[in-house]
């Protein structure tokens, strides 16, 4: 019984994972011509944008790991600001073997060099995913109003009328839609509540708004709010600098490119090797209604996607090279570096 538990966990969250990201580009690259996508890349291709864009890839994790160590002191853990650098490098290369693993991966490594509490560094973990999901949703909010007229022209290029639509409901079809929508939510909590997994939603639930409540001990808020903010626009640059590669995306304008981020920053939710095939599929999708020509921007998401997962291995590479010659100090030994 243990061992079919141990290969069910094992194809879940390994099998399942590479399965659905390479399905999906199997189906969004099929009988594409692969001696093309190499002209591009080595003919076609502007590389020094691509090059300048590395450094704000870089600055992102390195944003990310001085944040966390932020957030560490007041629950009373020091870890060294480069294993805490260190950390947030690894994990992102261990992620692409084994979706969302990350998080635990950079916990570890702070319990093994600087004896940081892994529950205390896990909670903190929690703590920023829920400041970084609520940034998103407000970015998201803010793009998508700014952004209204071009999903307006996709629309009317379609011939479909959000209006025409809304009007062939009366008032009491919207009232019945309300009613069912209502009781659908409600037969969905009673089965939640019958569930074990309701108790680890809750549970979860509260842990996040515990951590958020938790961000009044941090000192200096001005100082967290300049990394977090730090993190995100360094994001941003590493993918709105590759737009300047490539003669078809050069001209889009900040506008495309902040939607397209904000839309592939919500596909890679998809547990998949580094959002693998559904930030592929979503970001496509968005540049054709920018007017990409579809095998064009089937060449931009697999140039910029393969390019800035191949920094991450090589991030995470060095970040074990590095943690090699760190010294394991004991909690009390730990100092800032």
């Amino acid at each position: 019984m243990h061992l079919v538990m141990k290969l069910s966990n094992i194809i879940l969250k390994i099998v399942m994972p590479l399965a659905l990201g390479g399905a999906i580009l199997y189906w969004m690259y099929r009988g594409e011509d692969w001696k093309t996508i190499l002209y591009v890349m080595t003919d076609e291709m502007d590389w020094t944008w691509m090059l300048l864009s590395f450094p704000f890839g870089i600055l992102a994790q390195m944003f990310r790991g001085w944040r966390w160590k932020q957030t560490l002191e007041p629950v009373g853990e020091r870890p060294r600001t480069s294993v805490c650098i260190h950390s947030i490098f690894l994990s992102y290369a261990a992620s692409l073997l084994i979706p969302r693993v990350g998080e635990f991966t950079r916990c570890g490594v702070l319990k093994r060099y600087d004896d940081v509490s892994f529950p205390k560094s896990l909670g903190t973990v929690v703590t920023e995913r829920a400041i970084d999901s609520l940034l998103i949703m407000g970015i998201t909010t803010t793009v998508l109003l700014m952004e209204m007229s071009t999903f307006g022209t996709f629309f009317r290029k379609t011939g479909t009328n959000i209006e025409d639509i809304l009007h062939r409901f009366s008032w009491a079809g919207y009232f019945v839609a309300a009613v069912c929508v209502i009781a659908i939510l409600i037969l969905l909590y009673f089965l939640l509540h019958k569930l074990s997994i309701y108790n680890k939603v809750r549970a979860t639930l509260r842990g996040i708004g515990q951590g958020v409540i938790s961000l009044k001990d941090v000192h200096n808020i001005p100082l967290f709010i300049c990394f977090t903010l730090g993190i995100w626009l360094s994001y941003f640059m590493h993918y709105y600098l590759t737009f300047f590669c490539f003669d078809f995306t050069e001209d889009l304008g900040i506008g495309c490119a902040l939607v397209t981020f904000i839309v592939g920053s919500i596909a890679v939710i998809v547990p998949t090797p580094n959002g693998a095939g559904p930030w592929h599929f979503a970001v496509k999708t968005m540049l054709i209604l920018y007017g990409v020509q579809d095998v064009k921007a089937l060449y931009f998401v697999l140039i910029v996607h393969t390019v800035q997962t191949l920094l991450v291995v090589a991030l995470g590479i060095y970040a074990w090279m590095a943690l090699n010659f760190t010294s394991i100090k004991s909690l009390k030994q730990s100092y800032y570096v």
